[in-house]
């Protein structure tokens, strides 16, 4: 089974059809069978608008929309997951984002490789994709 667990910024300029998103990357996310957002990423979202950190083309109240017009599957958080997040180290690249750590969790304890940016991401034990 082929699965993806789709980073915050990958998931926001996939939906936003954002050209900062790779076009090798939108083609990985559309031949994978099954690609995963998580909750975590939706939390992330509310908080980083809130502080004027982010921004969207879309309203926050239309995020859930735009999520359901893709095929992309929503990824709970488990207690499992806040396990692992409480025993990965703290890498002196990591700038120890608890969204991100807990992303990198849920890619462990599913063995997801993790569509992402972010180099920080490349201290774990997870398959980063990115172009």
């Amino acid at each position: 089974m082929s699965s993806l667990l789709l980073d915050t910024h990958a998931f926001i300029w996939l939906v936003e059809e954002d050209p900062k998103l790779p076009t090798s990357i939108k083609t990985r996310i559309n031949e994978t069978q099954d690609v995963f957002v998580s909750i975590a990423s939706f939390w992330e979202i509310s908080i980083k608008l809130k502080k004027e950190q982010l921004f969207l083309t879309c309203e926050f109240d239309e995020i859930e929309a735009r999520f359901l017009e893709t095929e992309l599957q929503l990824l709970p958080i488990s207690i499992q997951d806040t396990i692992q997040q409480y025993h990965l180290p703290f890498h002196i690249k990591d700038h120890k984002d608890p969204f991100n750590r807990l992303l990198i969790s849920q890619a462990i304890n599913r063995s997801f490789p993790i569509v992402s940016k972010d180099e920080a991401f490349e201290a774990y034990p997870i398959e980063k994709v990115w172009a």
